[in-house]
């Protein structure tokens, strides 16, 4: 598993994996109008609004890979509140195609590595919808642990988040 930079060409593969209404809203489609979307409706969300992240360098779009089945899945990194300790993980989506595979938490596990070693934050955190079990259930697999949840007017969040010292000894 590695990851890259998101490319403009990466849109279209990101709005395949997004099938129906129901996949959308839990991939936090909402942040992106209503669906269906297009490919230049999420490339401008990412390369022209910086993912509507205030500060200019805040916004880090993720594509994990395989050698064996290329692309495979997507998500972001953003800094909270220009605190460069805390990190946010969000709008995590994996091809539905080859789900199974335990692809979902080597992309994240991937992704903290890079957070807590390169970066050197202390925290990561993420947010999941309280009826998206699949997810909630990879998100506690790679270590996260639930912190809160937060009333939303469609749905309630489980806010999670991982410490360095919690990641380096699960």
């Amino acid at each position: 598993m590695r990851l890259r930079p998101y490319k403009s060409c990466d849109a279209k593969r990101i709005i395949s994996w997004i099938r129906d209404e129901e996949v959308f809203h839990k991939w936090g489609g909402d942040h992106f109008g209503l669906y269906p979307i297009s490919a230049e409706t999420v490339d401008n969300k990412y390369l022209k609004d910086n993912g509507d992240c205030k500060e200019e360098d805040n916004f880090y779009p993720w594509i994990a890979f395989t050698d064996e089945d290329g692309v495979i899945g997507h998500f972001i990194m953003r800094y909270i509140h220009g605190d460069n300790k805390v990190l946010r993980f969000g709008w995590v989506i994996v091809d539905d195609s080859i789900r199974g595979k335990g692809y979902g938490t080597s992309m994240l596990r991937t992704g903290l590595d890079y957070a807590f070693n390169i970066l050197g934050v202390h925290t990561v955190t993420i947010g999941v919808f309280e009826h998206n079990d699949i997810a909630h259930n990879c998100y506690k697999k790679v270590g996260f642990v639930d912190k809160e949840i937060v009333h939303h007017e469609r749905d309630n969040i489980i806010e999670m988040a991982i410490t360095k010292e919690e990641y380096i000894i699960g």
